[in-house]
């Protein structure tokens, strides 16, 4: 997929657009000392990454003011909504978190070449605060979602929905996870692969 053929598909400005085509330069010029994505999959940026991360924005609610990305990385879904957001004038703050300084670094950044409504923390996800108010909740590539959700789960109370990307296995992972959690689960068929998107809702371990 190329630029052109990207902006096509997701309806965003040229100048959105070129603010992906940016952030890619800088990530290519960064993942050359700084592992922040598979070197390979940055030759299909459009697609495997861009346009993937895009998949959520039909999946969040009108009413959406703050969402918490859970080991943001290089930015996928994070920045890309960030992006997105701004392009569609829907005013809201994207938190993307990663314990690895190094990351944040890199995607704060980005933030400030960009000028997007976003910011990135070097901090641990279980030590992020419910009452910061995030209405959703993002993860991709981050944890087995038996692991995701101790994580996650004190931030998916009071209809926060949790939106994470998984791979073909994920029904052993939803398995797995139901030994442990109670949850409210759509199983949503990716755009771009053979995976999915998990929306998970009234998270409780099981006691």
């Amino acid at each position: 997929m190329t630029r052109d053929e990207f902006e096509t598909a997701t309806g965003v400005s040229r100048e959105t657009a070129e603010g992906f085509d940016r952030w890619r330069e800088l990530l290519v010029e960064a993942n050359s000392h700084t592992n922040l994505v598979g070197r390979s999959t940055l030759e299909d940026f459009w697609e495997r990454h861009a346009l993937d991360s895009l998949q959520l924005l039909q999946l969040i609610p009108s009413d959406t003011k703050r969402i918490a990305d859970l080991g943001a990385g290089a930015g996928f879904p994070g920045l890309a909504l960030a992006l997105a957001f701004r392009d569609r004038g829907m005013g809201v703050h994207v938190v993307m978190i990663d314990s690895v300084a190094k990351k944040t670094a890199f995607l704060n950044r980005v933030i400030a070449e960009l000028g997007v409504d976003a910011e990135a923390r070097a901090t641990r996800v279980e030590k992020m605060d419910p009452a910061e108010g995030f209405q959703v909740v993002t993860a991709r590539a981050f944890a087995p979602l038996n692991k995701l959700l101790g994580f996650a789960a004190p931030l998916l109370k009071n209809g926060v929905v949790g939106l994470f990307f998984k791979g073909r296995h994920y029904r052993d992972e939803l398995t797995e996870a139901r030994k442990h959690w109670t949850f409210e689960c759509e199983v949503i068929p990716s755009q771009t692969g053979d995976g999915v998107i998990l929306r998970i809702s009234e998270v409780q371990r099981v006691r």
